[in-house]
């Protein structure tokens, strides 16, 4: 891939991050909360996105990439339910897992909508292969937003390069959608600077693959602090004592991305590992997610287009009646439904992200509305390829039920779609 990636005409200068936005945790503050006027405003705006040739260039060369690489190991990914580390190093040796971390540090520079372009046409054809993009983009924005340059300049080169992998690790059996309810904890031990983690993680995808863990803990749990103030964020080295997986999660879909429960028992994690300020981890996760969100979108998006691609071949190809099924009006008319709603999601998405990265002040809004859209979009795209495929569609001689089973995650993870529609309806009705 190219070393680098010029940016959209709306990019925000170096160094600038997106607004923090209201969250379904808590109430939409005055600084951060968009007015009903100000949402108005904002839907009557012309699209401000176009692909540069870069980014078109890219967007080809990872699908040729995926068709010709990934598309032929994504049926035995499933099957095995193994981590696809090939793949992995096709990505790095393809620089798509650099394209997120700045050229100062070995990476491409790409902004938010490049890095979608990959997911997007990687999950096309694995779901799994794509979710190794997202959450290495995912887990590393923490310190995009709030690391300094010695962690930047320490981690970045070998994150950028694929020699480390990273997770992220928020979600706890009683903490998921409500992010503020964490019970693991880090204590300071004031004699030495550093901090002592202990407690348990769930659902953390690549947990048990990855080098680095971001992990939020509680810091503060005395009476009285508000909830919001309460976590700061942390960077766990795999090899730190008292780190370790308890167990991989047997899953419907995304089978080769290993799911895992954490925990964390005494784990001495020194203050150099710090990201950002203490008591500032909320919040911090929040600007996270209102960048990773569409990363799921576009995972969602690619799994539809990919399953509309089968579907559109299969009812081309499969003949009854002495016809080809595609000339029957029915069979027709869903595969016209099914390319308008992928192609209207993928349109949501590219837009949403183009608003996140100029810095728009309801970038939650921005970015759980292509959420919600794309990951509908996915299932109802995915159940009607099944469909058109009948019992072919049922079975793994096509990819079609794979891809269905995949695409229900777009729902769940990274904020559950009732979560989504919480955040878009809290931006409209926020009042200054």
């Amino acid at each position: 891939m190219a070393r680098a990636t010029p940016p959209l005409e709306s990019d925000p200068p170096p160094g600038a991050t997106p607004a923090t936005t209201a969250t379904p945790a808590t109430a939409a503050t005055p600084a951060t909360a968009a007015t009903p006027a100000t949402a108005a405003t904002l839907a009557t705006r012309p699209p401000t996105y176009r692909l540069t040739e870069d980014q078109a260039a890219l967007r080809d060369a990872v699908k040729v990439l995926a068709d010709e690489r990934i598309a032929p190991r994504a049926a035995e990914i499933d099957r095995t339910a193994e981590f696809p580390w090939d793949v992995k190093e096709l990505l790095a040796s393809h620089d798509i897992l650099a394209i997120p971390y700045p050229e100062r540090y070995g990476g491409l520079g790409g902004d938010l909508l490049t890095v979608c372009l990959a997911v997007e046409q990687i999950s096309r054809v694995c779901a799994t292969s794509g979710l190794i993009v997202a959450v290495q983009e995912l887990a590393s924005l923490p310190l995009l937003l709030a690391g300094s340059d010695e962690q930047k300049e320490r981690w970045f080169p070998d994150l950028a390069t694929g020699k480390l992998l990273i997770a992220f690790a928020l979600t706890e059996a009683e903490a998921g959608s409500d992010v503020a309810a964490a019970r693991t904890r880090a204590r300071r031990d004031e004699a030495t600077g550093d901090w002592i983690i202990d407690g348990s993680k769930r659902f953390i995808s690549q947990g048990s693959v990855a080098d680095l863990i971001t992990v939020f803990a509680v810091t503060d749990d005395t009476q009285g602090t508000p909830r919001h103030k309460r976590l700061s964020c942390f960077i766990v080295e795999k090899d730190m004592p008292g780190f370790a997986v308890e167990r991989i999660e047997h899953k419907m879909g995304i089978r080769g991305s290993p799911t895992a429960e954490l925990s964390f028992k005494g784990v001495r994690v020194p203050d150099a590992n710090r990201i950002g300020d203490v008591g500032r981890g909320f919040e911090l996760a929040m600007r996270t997610l209102d960048r990773s969100r569409p990363g799921i979108a576009a995972q969602a998006v690619g799994i539809a287009q990919g399953a509309l691609e089968v579907a559109a071949a299969y009812a081309r190809d499969r003949k009854q009646f002495g016809q080809p099924i595609a000339d029957f009006q029915m069979v027709g008319a869903m595969l016209a439904d099914m390319d308008a709603q992928t192609e209207a999601a993928r349109q949501l998405l590219y837009k949403a992200c183009t608003e996140i990265d100029a810095g728009a002040p309801d970038a939650g809004r921005w970015s759980a509305m292509c959420k919600l859209v794309a990951g509908d979009t996915a299932m109802r795209v995915t159940t009607d390829a099944v469909q058109v495929l009948g019992g072919y569609g049922y079975i793994d001689e096509f990819p079609v039920e794979r891809m269905m089973r995949d695409a229900k995650i777009t729902q769940l993870y990274e904020g559950t779609q009732q979560i989504q529609r919480l955040v878009i309806a809290r931006a409209l009705t926020a009042r200054r």
